[in-house]
C-alpha cells in the first residue's frame, strides 16, 4: 500500500478528532464517574468508620454506664443490708431491753406480793397473839383486874411532868376514873388516897366502866389520859410490832 502525504495527514486528522471526541465524550465522563464514585465510596467509608466510631464510643459509654449502674447497684444493696442489720439490731436490743424492763417488774411484782402476804401473815399473827392474850386475861380474877393496877396508875401521875402534875391536881375534884368493872368502895377510897397524896390535895372521882379495859384503871383529867390497863399495854405491844416491822 501506497501512502501518500495527504492520505497520512488526513488519517492524523482522523485519529486527532477520534481521540479529542473520545477525550471529551467518553473519557471526562468518565473520569469524572468514576471520580464521582470513587468520592461517594469515600464518603461511605468516612461515615462508616464514623459510624463505627460513634458505635464504640456508644458501646463504651453503654459499658461504663452498666458498670456505673452495677456500682451503684452493689452499693444500695450494702446500704440496704447495713440498715436492715442496723434495725434488727435495734429491735434485738428494744426487744432486749422490754424484756429485761418486764423481768424486772415481775420480780418486783413477785416480792412486793410476798412482802404484803408476809406482812398480812405477821398483822394476823400479831392479831392473834393479842386475842390470845386478850382471852387469857379476860380469866384474871376481879380483885386483881382492879386493885392490882392502883398503884401503877398512881405511879404514872407521879412521872408526869410536874406541868402536867399541876394541871391535873387543879382539875382534882372533877377527875373521871375507868374500871373493866364497878370498882368496890375499898379499892375507890384506896384510889382517892394514893392519888390524893400524888397530887397534895382531896381528889373527887366519878367513875365510868369499861369492859374493854380487860384489867387496870384510866383516869382523866384537864385534858390529860393516864392509863394503866391491858387495853394501853396490848395496844402499846401491837404498835410496837407493827413498828418493828415498818420502820420508818
Amino acid at each position: 500500500m501506497n501512502l501518500d502525504g495527504w492520505t497520512l495527514a488526513l488519517q492524523t486528522i482522523n485519529v486527532l478528532v477520534l481521540l479529542w471526541l473520545l477525550s471529551r465524550f467518553l473519557f471526562t465522563p468518565v473520569a469524572k464517574i468514576l471520580a464521582a464514585r470513587r468520592q461517594t465510596a469515600d464518603d461511605l467509608l468516612t461515615a462508616a468508620r464514623e459510624a463505627r466510631r460513634q458505635a464504640e464510643q456508644e458501646r463504651q459509654a453503654a459499658h461504663e454506664a452498666n458498670a456505673e449502674l452495677a456500682s451503684r447497684r452493689e452499693a444500695a444493696l450494702a446500704e440496704a443490708e447495713q440498715a436492715a442489720q442496723a434495725a434488727r439490731e435495734r429491735l434485738l436490743k428494744a426487744a432486749q431491753v422490754e424484756a429485761e424492763a418486764a423481768r424486772t417488774q415481775a420480780e418486783q411484782a413477785l416480792a412486793r406480793r410476798q412482802r404484803e402476804s408476809q406482812a398480812r401473815l405477821e398483822a394476823q399473827a400479831r392479831t392473834l397473839a393479842v386475842d390470845i392474850a386478850r382471852q387469857l386475861l379476860e380469866r384474871l380474877p376481879d380483885e386483881v383486874r382492879v386493885a392490882g393496877f392502883i398503884d401503877g396508875l398512881v405511879e404514872g401521875v407521879r412521872t408526869l411532868a410536874p406541868e402536867r402534875r399541876r394541871r391535873l391536881a387543879e382539875a382534882a375534884d372533877r377527875l373521871h376514873l375507868t374500871a373493866p368493872r364497878d370498882p368496890v368502895e375499898a379499892e375507890l377510897e384506896r384510889c382517892r388516897v394514893a392519888l390524893g397524896e400524888v397530887l397534895e390535895r382531896p381528889v373527887t372521882l366519878s367513875v365510868a366502866v369499861d369492859p374493854a379495859l380487860l384489867a387496870g384503871l384510866e383516869l382523866e383529867g384537864a385534858g390529860l389520859l393516864v392509863r394503866n390497863s391491858l387495853r394501853a399495854d396490848l395496844s402499846r405491844l401491837t404498835d410496837a410490832l407493827n413498828h418493828a416491822d415498818n420502820p420508818a
